[in-house]
């Protein structure tokens, strides 16, 4: 009887050493540039007998796990030459691979029919790359290279004209982005109010914007997340790089500490117009300055450290009597660990401060405002297999919003100090995220957090009836302030509103064979600040306010639907998606709302929805010298506001209205041509919907005036804004074989001088008393040069 009990033990066990025969190893380590020790971000490491591969995380780490035996590797990236490199893999190992610019190249070896299949099978969707290399290319305003430019050639991204702060993602608005600059919130993306964005691309590394599928360790957002990350620093030789341009120049440095173990880098950029002004009588100055700084140092083989940092100011004065600051400020400690090779981890300590100041000589105050947050955060990469990875993680920030306060410039003045209402906040966030690929075909990508944001007590909280600080007036059938009941003085640790939010997200792919696929996704996101705004394009004076009692947070859910082709060997790309876009608590103002220097801002502003929907297109030539895109977004943004009750008309009478950037065609084609080696040929051709706007729908005499009235909100539109712009890049062939390398861009924005309206504004003609149209254009055409230099 006791040999017959033990069978079944015997099996168990041989069923164990069959299953587990097959020994499996673990290869990880680091891929770096060669010229630079610079980790490298989205590497393919590929193992074609396999069919299976890994990519590189945010530090350059991958780890593939595989049973034993002698494999050919396959290590590729864009703008790099391939590695293929055979390996015996008989027991765990680190190896580090260091590639090789495309440009250095003597002869050039491409496989590419593995990558573009694992390209075709990762969940991952809704998702744009742009290289810094052609964003260098791209021609824009005044031939200075711009981040935030270049991505509105992308599809689903648009802004709201020239001259426009921040960009919009799927007729979201500019402060449903999230923009991370070495995982730091940047809350204001603009230079001299939108001619410039805050990103010196000389110190950029990488650029990626995500749409939709938005992974679980990103929140706080409900649009986009614009994720940034600055170079690291040469820790091989020391190297300078810089440009003078029309209107601004720049220089950055970078080198060794320690060879090989540690490396700085600095760079800076500013703006010089304002020097020419007093040439032509012109008192007023506007002109930026950054500052962008990171160093790093390698411990040891399992530990790293990286302390970054940006600082960036404007400055916008009238004849000293009136002078506007603003800009930037970010911090950030990191701490790499890998605790073995198949857990990565990262921990980060961030500073972020956006400031505010205003002085106005001639009516005696300053005003000074900003946001501040003190950020913790502590991620996981867990490579369990090929197949299945985990990434899981805690986030803290600590927010602290002055929405203003005002002091005498003077002791003459007459101005009395006067401190805006502080708002304090704390948001938590736990999230974890799998990849997991279910079959050869089928790949999934899933995940869930968790957030949890407190609104912190504050000096003064106003109490209304009903908790209502808008009030409906039935007779004149508009709302108004309402006014307070009481007012309340809870501490600082008093919690006034909690709000915890599940943010499921999950997306597949399908491939129907190596060159097509399917994908879908779903994204749910929760947003707890919100920027007060009621024009089209932020402007700095604009600030932001936690949710509360009286303000909710938003919540999106987004569903997308997509199919992706590579064609012809990889050297064109087709991505088309459809996507559904629902946003629950969107806030919306009352007509009349005063959003400046408010200390009740709740008393203007209701709770509504949006939605958005649309189709995007981006077909893409991938290689030789002829490359660029075709973007093409076809899309509807829609808001409203009803009544809280059926006697109340809501905004808009309750009916949804286009939102400031619904825009219905979107059209971006860029191509660059490389000539040869002295000459290549970049431009671009735009075309939008024009912008939603008001127009008077009639006219009313009163004390011997004309006086316009208007219908219902963005009923009407601006013309449709089009324009081409072109650049040639001359690099001299005296270049090859010395350390001072050079290059002159020549660009021309708005090749054929459109006259795109900015805004069109109503008067009365002063001639014929007729009220009558007035377009305003910013930009005509505009040449400009810059010189560009390396060593």
């Amino acid at each position: 009887m006791g040999k017959i009990t033990c069978l079944p033990f015997y099996f168990l066990i041989l069923f164990s050493i069959s299953l587990f025969s097959q020994e499996r190893f673990t290869l990880s380590g680091t891929i770096t540039e060669i010229a630079s020790n610079e980790t490298l971000i989205g590497v393919t490491v590929a193992v074609p007998s396999l069919s299976t591969g890994v990519v590189t995380n945010e530090y350059g780490f991958y780890s593939i796990t595989l049973p034993k035996g002698i494999y050919e590797l396959q290590i590729s990236s864009l703008g790099y030459q391939d590695i293929i490199q055979t390996i015996d893999l008989s027991f765990d190992q680190k190896i580090n691979f260091q590639l090789l610019e495309d440009a250095e190249q003597l002869e050039e070896v491409v496989v590419t029919e593995d990558i573009e299949r694992l390209n075709i099978r990762k969940p991952q969707m809704s998702v744009n790359s742009l290289s810094v290399e052609t964003i260098k290319k791209i021609p824009v305003i005044l031939g200075e290279a711009d981040i935030i430019k270049s991505i509105l050639l992308l599809p689903g991204v648009s802004n709201a004209g020239e001259g426009a702060s921040g960009f919009n993602v799927r007729g979201g608005a500019v402060d449903q982005n999230l923009i991370l600059l070495d995982e730091a919130t940047i809350f204001n993306s603009s230079h001299l109010f939108g001619f410039f964005s805050v990103f010196n691309p000389d110190a950029i590394k990488d650029v990626k914007l995500f749409k939709g599928g938005i992974p679980s360790r990103y929140g706080g957002r409900v649009s986009s997340v614009l994720e940034i990350f600055q170079k690291e620093g040469n820790s091989k030789e020391f190297k300078v790089n810089g440009g003078i341009g029309a209107v601004a120049s720049r220089l950055l440095a970078e080198g060794p500490i320690i060879k090989d173990k540690a490396a700085f880098l600095i760079g800076g950029r500013a703006s010089y117009a304002h020097l020419f002004l007093p040439l032509f009588d012109i008192d007023n100055t506007a002109y930026f300055y950054d500052l962008n700084t990171k160093l790093n140092f390698k411990l040891n083989e399992s530990n790293n450290i990286f302390i970054s940092g940006y600082f960036g100011r404007d400055v916008f004065s009238i004849s000293e009597s009136f002078v506007n600051t603003y800009g930037n400020a970010v911090l950030n400690f990191r701490w790499n660990h890998l605790f073995s090779d198949k857990l990565f981890s990262n921990l980060s300590l961030i500073y972020s401060d956006y400031y505010y100041g205003l002085k106005l000589d001639f009516v005696g105050f300053k005003w000074n405002s900003g946001i501040q947050n003190f950020n913790l955060k502590y991620d996981f990469k867990h490579y369990l297999s090929n197949n299945f990875q985990v990434n899981y993680g805690i986030n803290n920030i600590y927010y602290r919003f002055n929405p203003g306060k005002i002091e005498p410039s003077d002791s003459e003045s007459g101005i009395i100090e006067n401190q805006l209402i502080q708002k304090y906040a704390n948001e938590f966030a736990v999230y974890v995220d799998v990849e997991q690929n279910i079959t050869e075909k089928l790949s999934l990508q899933y995940g869930l957090r968790l957030s949890n944001f407190i609104r912190l007590g504050q000096d003064e909280l106003n109490v209304y009836e009903n908790d209502h600080p808008v009030s409906f007036d039935p007779d004149l059938q508009i709302y108004k302030e309402a006014d307070p009941i009481d007012v309340i003085n809870p501490k600082r640790s008093e919690q006034l509103a909690t709000y915890t939010n599940l943010e499921p997200r999950i997306a597949l792919a399908y491939s129907l064979d190596p060159n097509n696929s399917i994908k879908a996704s779903y994204t749910r996101l929760s947003q707890y600040l919100h920027l007060l705004s009621n024009t089209s394009s932020p402007t700095p004076l604009d600030v932001w306010t936690p949710s509360g009692p009286f303000v909710k947070p938003q919540l999106l859910d987004q569903y997308a639907l997509g199919y992706f082709k590579n064609l012809k060997d990889g050297d064109y790309s087709l991505e088309t998606e459809v996507f559904y876009k629902d946003i629950q608590n969107r806030i919306d103002y009352i007509d009349g709302a005063n959003l400046i220097a408010n200390d009740a801002i709740e008393q203007v502003i209701l709770n509504g929805e949006a939605r958005a929907y649309g189709f995007e297109l981006l077909l893409r030539k991938n290689r030789d010298r002829f490359e660029g895109w075709l973007a093409y977004t076809l899309s509807k943004s829609e808001q409203r506001t009803p009544g809280r009750n059926a006697s109340e008309t809501g905004i808009n009478s309750g009916s949804w209205y286009n939102t400031p950037y619904d825009k219905t065609h979107d059209v971006s084609l860029y191509v660059n041509y490389e000539l040869n080696e002295k000459w290549s040929f970049n431009s671009n051709f735009v075309f939008q919907t024009g912008q939603p706007t008001n127009y008077p729908i009639g006219q009313f005499e009163f004390q011997n005036l004309a006086v316009p009235y208007y219908g219902l909100r963005n009923k009407q539109r601006l013309p449709a804004y089009h324009r081409i712009d072109f650049s040639a890049t001359l690099t001299p062939r005296k270049n090859k074989g010395r350390k001072l390398k050079a290059e002159w861009v020549f660009s021309i924005y708005n090749l054929y001088n459109r006259r795109n309206a900015a805004s069109i504004g109503f008067s009365r003609n002063g001639d014929t008393g007729v009220n009558e149209a007035v377009r305003t254009s910013i930009f005509g055409l505009v040449p400009a040069a810059t010189y560009n230099i390396k060593f």
